[in-house]
């Protein structure tokens, strides 16, 4: 299929690889979210199975316009498990306790991490791909992290 919309093929294919590592990146942070739903421990279980479920369904939506994004350019979004761990920039489990205070430092630091990545590439999708539409897109996408990273941070004061 031809994707006509005012971007070369050529840059457009260059989107939709940096997005593809972004849909990888989310991926294993929702997995390491849904880890924390189901493996958080402590008096606090309660309030924080609630909380990384919140989380996790929003970073559920995310994956979905990412995906939605990447086949609007025309190409196909990745949708295995190797795939996503050869185009992530995020490492698996890194805490050593089940405890509500590990899985979210673990997880700010994840969206920290998204975060300055998509800030990178803002402007170089605008400017050198010429693909201002993508650029709004992961400028969104960075504006909920940073969002998510605020309510996580918020319980580490």
């Amino acid at each position: 299929m031809n994707t006509a919309i005012g971007v070369s093929k050529d840059n457009l294919t260059k989107v939709a690889h940096i997005l593809n590592g972004f849909l990888a990146d989310e991926f294993l942070l929702y997995l390491k979210t849904r880890d924390a739903h189901w493996n958080v421990e402590g008096s606090d279980f309660h309030a924080m199975h609630k909380f990384f479920e919140d989380q996790y369904e929003q970073l559920d939506d995310i994956m979905d316009d990412v995906a939605e994004r990447i086949r609007s350019l025309g190409h196909y979004a990745p949708a295995t498990l190797k795939t996503y761990l050869e185009l992530t920039h995020l490492t698996e489990q890194s805490r050593e306790k089940n405890d509500s205070a590990g899985f979210i430092k673990e997880l700010l630091e994840d969206h920290e991490s998204i975060i300055t990545h998509l800030r990178e590439n803002i402007n170089h999708i605008a400017n050198d791909l010429q693909d201002v539409g993508t650029s709004d897109f992961i400028t969104g996408l960075m504006e909920t992290h940073e969002k998510l990273a605020w309510m996580l941070r918020a319980h580490l004061s």
